[in-house]
């Protein structure tokens, strides 16, 4: 069955996680996604290990690159223009990740393929935008969350902020933005026949995510620090390590969720103060000292028929291999590109009544369809000898 997004065809000059992670999505949903990278510094989460058992591909570049072609292409190279505007007679979404004025210098900017292609997409994906005082300045996920405010209360009092183990600013923010824009930009193009600039920063999706202490604060004038409300300290609403070493998550912040959890370990006495209660310190410290009298294992048990908002805080493989990941599709089979067996990959998380996602073929190793592509747009076999010879490819 066709995915929803059949018919877009996109250039992906992205590389490392953000963009890639973005046209894997437009890919997994039925869209074309062609990968251009250098074959001279190929793209850092192609060599990483892990690697695809038998193969010299890495696993990030196999999720990543699922279901898209790979072009090999030196962009400094004055030839590329001609192959870059050959396959925008076909293509309508573009996607980069260079730091501003990089696509610029070769000749590649929204402003000089606007003329041509009028009804282009095109998409730029940094770190702090296009414009600003910080565009031209490096940084990774830890930076964009340092500048986008969400570290200045997340963590604890004593101990300040603490490291995210995935990619929010990259991922949350400038992964799922980019699919966002560009969607919302495909729309206006059905409406108008008109193409647009999307100029996606992560740091600005990042402070976007100060929701609801945004919120407060633009009003009030009144920021909170770490450990200053309910949900980042300043009631029990936390995680709790048990006796085996393990740990519960507890956010049964309404009144009934915290009567059923009180109840559940024992002290209905705690129900009266609430979640919040004026002797915190206190009152958590006998909670925490409870919880480890008992294991995880032993929690869950109790917890189970309980509607307290509770839950065990679940190691990678758990999570992979519990029941609701099974039942929900959160691991799927995707056939190898070298066409011996499949892959076990994360699966694109929305379930669609009508157009599931297609999970085509894992990634390929760079410059795959490099001669396909030529030959597509036009090439002959003897060009791209030529081309293969004089450095086009590298």
């Amino acid at each position: 069955m066709p995915g929803p997004l059949t018919g877009l065809k996109i250039l992906d000059f992205t590389t490392l996680l953000p963009g890639p992670y973005a046209t894997m999505t437009l890919a997994d949903l039925g869209a074309e996604v062609l990968a251009v990278i250098s074959g001279s510094r190929p793209d850092l989460a192609a060599l990483l290990p892990p690697y695809v058992p038998g193969t010299t591909l890495s696993t990030a570049a196999a999720t990543l690159g699922r279901g898209k072609r790979s072009l090999t292409l030196n962009l400094k190279d004055p030839r590329a223009a001609d192959v870059i505007d050959r396959l925008l007679n076909t293509h309508d979404i573009l996607v980069e990740q260079f730091r501003p004025g990089v696509m610029a210098k070769l000749g590649l900017s929204w402003e000089a393929l606007r003329e041509k292609h009028p009804s282009l997409i095109y998409c730029s994906l940094t770190g702090y935008g296009q414009t600003g005082p910080l565009k031209d300045r490096a940084g990774h996920d830890i930076n964009y969350l340092a500048r986008s405010g969400l570290m200045g209360y997340q963590g604890r009092r004593d101990a300040g902020p603490t490291l995210m183990s995935m990619q929010i600013a990259d991922v949350a923010s400038g992964s799922n933005h980019s699919v966002i824009a560009i969607l919302a930009a495909v729309i206006h193009r059905q409406r108008t026949g008109e193409g647009q600039h999307l100029d996606v920063s992560m740091t600005d999706g990042a402070i976007a995510f100060n929701a609801m202490m945004a919120a407060a604060y633009l009003v009030t004038g009144e920021a909170a620090g770490r450990e200053d409300f309910l949900l980042n300290g300043a009631s029990l609403y936390d995680f709790y390590e048990t006796a085996d070493g393990q740990y519960l998550s507890f956010g049964g912040l309404e009144p009934q969720f915290f009567a059923a959890f009180c109840q559940a370990i024992g002290r209905s006495d705690l129900i009266p103060g609430g979640v919040a209660p004026p002797d915190l310190a206190r009152v958590k410290e006998e909670v925490r000292e409870i919880l480890r009298g008992k294991t995880r294992a032993e929690w869950e048990t109790i917890f189970a028929a309980t509607d307290a908002c509770v839950e065990p805080v679940l190691s990678l493989p758990e999570a992979l291999n519990s029941d609701l990941a099974r039942e929900r599709g959160m691991v799927v089979e995707v056939p190898r590109s070298d066409g011996n067996g499949a892959v076990r990959q994360m699966a694109h998380p929305i379930k669609y009544s009508a157009t599931p996602p297609a999970y085509r073929r894992t990634g390929v190793s760079a410059g795959t369809h490099t001669r396909e592509v030529m030959a597509e747009i036009g090439f002959g076999a003897e060009e791209i000898a030529d081309f293969e010879k004089t450095g086009l490819f590298s």
